[in-house]
């Protein structure tokens, strides 16, 4: 094991006390702090420490694919870490936006070959599922919910310009890409004075409460609208969230350990400044019910959890060792990424101990012994899915 540095992103959205606090930093940090991240993603690569000097996780991979990743990983994903742990802390709502399902992400990046750079939505041609827990109490949308619920919530503003949006979603499943397609698709001179009209409403409730909060920092969007056809789901600490691809989602606030198939392939609908390609989202967004995408965590050992998905390029395991007389010993495949969330934790696999504090994370190689966590504290461990 050796320790592994994080480079954090500065998202507009994130946040300045919990990613600074989780590492000690004083808060607040002087700007935000959205993510940190913890792989070998091309977009900021994790480093390691080699006489003094740091080293990308990239460089470091492509140098000996065979001692990190091993050879079953690499024959099945190629010699690349498959998955990207992060800490995500959010203090503003995130865009909403969907991940195309590998055949898209690979279709789309070719296509995207041909395009102007400023035209293209593949950055790489990977899927990209993904799964947070929250660290703290966690708001997200995800996933449309019951149609019938949506037209009842737009209904009750009494605004006469979404009939046709009411009326689709009031034809069940069938009609929910008619009623994204035209709040994504309005006019673009007539979108203010919509979500305007609709924030004006005398209307209460949550809807209500969360159109005029998304509407003051998003005027005139109207992924405000788009927002109110889904799921409102609140997290409590250790419950995670499961999203598949093709389902659109936000992150509105919280802060939660993510791991995802390593792509950052985005298809945004709303609440940014940034590109929204309709034609592209609506080709890939899944128009169905998401019932419930809360995941429990399932124990597996004493001390141990893990939140199961059905993919094979992450897993995740929270590990909580209760004292120096209750080590955790947890036998899963290399390559192995581990962080500690509280407390202090030593990680032993044969190839070394790492001492870890809250906020700090290590990498062990494949074909490394079981990782063995002693000390006090809480911590995960990432490592690709395979069995």
């Amino acid at each position: 094991m050796e320790l592994l540095y994080g480079p954090i992103r500065d998202y507009v959205w994130g946040s300045r006390t919990a990613i600074a606090g989780l590492q000690g930093r004083p808060t607040p940090s002087p700007g935000p702090e959205a993510e940190l991240w913890l792989g070998a993603h091309p977009g900021a690569p994790a480093t390691v420490r080699r006489d003094g000097a740091a080293v990308s996780l990239v460089d470091l991979l492509a140098a000996e694919p065979g001692h990190w990743l091993g050879g079953r990983l690499v024959e099945r994903f190629g010699p690349r870490l498959p998955f990207l742990l992060k800490v995500l802390a959010a203090d503003a709502p995130l865009s909403l936006q969907a991940h195309p399902d590998a055949e898209q992400a690979r279709a789309g990046y070719a296509a995207d070959a041909a395009r102007p750079e400023g035209e293209r939505n593949y950055v790489d041609p990977h899927h990209k599922p993904e799964l947070l827990v929250a660290l703290s109490p966690f708001d997200a949308l995800c996933g449309f919910r019951d149609p019938a619920e949506s037209a009842g919530a737009l209904a009750a503003f009494g605004v006469p310009e979404l009939g046709p949006v009411v009326g689709a979603l009031r034809g069940g499943t069938a009609g929910l890409r008619e009623a994204v397609r035209l709040l994504l698709s309005w006019p673009a001179a007539e979108r203010a004075d919509l979500v305007v009209a609709v924030v004006a409403a005398e209307a209460d409730g949550p809807d209500a409460a969360l159109a005029r909060d998304l509407a003051a920092r998003y005027p005139g969007d109207p992924g405000v609208l788009v927002a109110l056809l889904l799921n409102r789901v609140r997290l409590a600490p250790g419950e995670a969230i499961w999203m598949p691809a093709g389902n659109l989602h936000a992150y509105l606030r919280g802060t939660g350990v993510e791991i995802m198939a390593a792509s950052d392939n985005v298809l945004r609908g709303g609440l940014t400044p940034k590109r929204v390609d309709v034609d592209e989202l609506l080709r890939v967004l899944r128009f169905e019910v998401l019932d419930d995408p809360v995941v429990a965590p399932l124990p597996v050992a004493p001390g141990v959890v893990r939140w199961p998905v059905p993919v094979d390029d992450f897993a995740l395991h929270g590990v909580r060792v209760d004292g120096p007389e209750s080590p955790v010993r947890l036998a899963v495949p290399g390559p192995r990424v581990v962080l500690c969330h509280s407390g202090r934790l030593s990680v032993d696999d044969g190839t070394g101990t790492v001492a870890l504090a809250a906020g700090q994370a290590a990498i062990g190689p494949a074909g490394a012994g079981p990782l063995v966590l002693a000390g006090a504290g809480e911590g995960y461990v990432a490592t690709a899915g395979l069995t």
